[in-house]
């Protein structure tokens, strides 16, 4: 198992499980609409003994405006 970590968007900061690490999009339920993730960078922590395995995403997009009010 390995764990997205999300930078940018309403989600930054959050820590996503993954059943699969070779995923270069992450497509999230948000509201009314969807988040989009894209991957930046390699694998981290790919090691037996370094812990769960941790991939970058960065916010690319959303299918709804988001309203800052709404936080």
């Amino acid at each position: 198992m390995a764990i997205a970590r999300l930078t940018g968007g309403p989600l930054d900061g959050q820590l996503i499980p993954m059943d699969d690490a070779d995923e270069t999009q992450l497509i999230l339920p948000y509201t009314e609409g969807q988040l989009i993730y894209r991957r930046v960078g390699d694998a981290e922590n790919t090691g037996d003994s370094d812990g769960a395995t941790q991939i970058a995403f960065a916010y690319d997009e959303s299918t709804e405006p988001i309203d800052p009010a709404d936080d």
